[in-house]
């Protein structure tokens, strides 16, 4: 009986031209060696630019195995995963990935539960990583506190110009720590932070930061 490890390259190829991105990505990565080079030389593989897996519910395992293939990968640069319920653990293997990554540039990891913690995990990345330029979490319930890790990395994070955190309970006291850090950043240029029950005080906190920055290059603001 013949597998996947043991059929000619060849007729592998005929068989991978017949499956989805999310399959060649997470189901095929890492089943074993063989395959692993199998996927590095596979055309498919190594010219797709755009994934989209959104809705898939492919949770921290599937994150985790997305992860590993995107170690190798080096055309891929966007990446949506939009509610696939990866949650802080998800969202660290992604993080793993973005501080070495080198060509991503679009990542959604909006709604899926990430958290606090999650945003602390991307944020630690995002101090390393280079070429991010949009970034959505929005609907991660980040808070306050997950706030505070964003704005931390705003303060030094030179390539990143769009952010969405719409949707994540972030209050007047996450609102001030974003504005706090847009005082000096001088590279967003869309920052959406709706339903985020900021209030009146959160949306002066956003005002005067921005009319402080004479630097800041800000173009599109949702409140």
């Amino acid at each position: 009986m013949h597998t996947l490890s043991t059929l000619p390259v060849e007729l592998v190829y005929r068989i991978m031209d017949h499956q989805n991105d999310r399959t060649l990505f997470c189901s095929m990565q890492n089943i074993c060696r063989r395959l692993n080079q199998i996927l590095s030389t596979y055309q498919r593989y190594q010219t797709l630019t755009t994934l989209d897996l959104r809705g898939n519910e492919i949770g921290d395992e599937g994150a985790q195995h997305l992860a590993n293939a995107l170690r190798t990968n080096t055309t891929l640069t966007t990446l949506d995963l939009w509610r696939n319920e990866i949650g802080a653990e998800g969202a660290q293997h992604i993080a793993d990935v973005l501080r070495t990554n080198t060509t991503l540039t679009t990542l959604n990891l909006g709604e899926n539960g990430i958290g606090a913690e999650g945003a602390q995990h991307i944020a630690a990345a995002l101090r390393r990583n280079t070429t991010l330029t949009t970034l959505g979490l929005n609907g991660n319930e980040i808070g306050a506190e997950g706030a505070q890790h964003i704005a931390d990395v705003l303060r030094t994070n030179t390539t990143l110009t769009t952010l969405d955190l719409s949707g994540n309970e972030i209050g007047a006291e996450g609102a001030q720590q974003i504005a706090d850090a847009l005082r000096t950043n001088t590279t967003l240029t869309t920052l959406d932070l709706r339903r985020n029950e900021i209030g009146n005080e959160g949306a002066q906190h956003i005002a005067d930061a921005l009319e402080r920055n004479i630097s800041a290059k800000m173009v599109r603001v949702w409140l």
